[in-house]
């Protein structure tokens, strides 16, 4: 073999294997993304006015799902000790909500400055809430919405095994 055929081998076995690594690295972010958020594109089923979504808890033991705030895609984390839905303030800024009055609200971690803001559309399936009030948190380092009391109030949700079931009435 001459040097120029195992320099050209060991070119293609480098490129194999960056290759490899790229497909790798593809189906293995897919995959976690997956479990971290099961419910990327969540079903809703409607019987006359009822709605009902079905949430899957995720490998964590939260309810994470993809949704929308004033037609921007987000992603939420159910927390029923939220006040509010909580918005970190980088999140707000992408999808153009306003801040408001600053109030001092009670987190995980502590006491912290927020904003009011008001979202004119929340939807995830086919649940749409409308007029919800909101919080921006500038220190909330979290790529997640959490959908706080202030939209869960508005909807009836029950839990079973790994399942959230959540029923809410359309308006017409």
């Amino acid at each position: 073999m001459s040097s120029d055929n195992i320099k050209i081998g060991k070119q293609f076995s480098v490129i194999f294997w960056i290759l490899f690594l790229v497909v790798g690295y593809w189906f293995f972010s897919d995959q976690l993304e997956s479990q971290q958020n099961p419910n990327q594109q969540p079903v809703s089923f409607v019987n006359g006015s009822t709605s009902t979504l079905v949430l899957k808890r995720n490998r964590q033991g939260h309810y994470v799902t993809s949704g929308y705030i004033n037609g921007q895609p987000v992603t939420f984390l159910l927390d029923t000790g939220a006040t509010d839905v909580a918005v970190p303030e980088y999140i707000a800024s992408s999808i153009g909500l306003q801040r408001g009055q600053s109030v001092r609200v009670g987190t995980a971690n502590g006491s912290a400055v927020a904003y009011r803001t008001e979202i004119n559309e929340l939807k995830i399936g086919e649940l749409r809430l409308r007029d919800l009030r909101a919080s921006i948190l500038p220190g909330m380092k979290s790529d997640q919405v959490l959908l706080g009391m202030s939209a869960l109030k508005q909807v009836a949700f029950s839990q079973s095994g790994d399942e959230l079931t959540i029923q809410f009435n359309q308006p017409y």
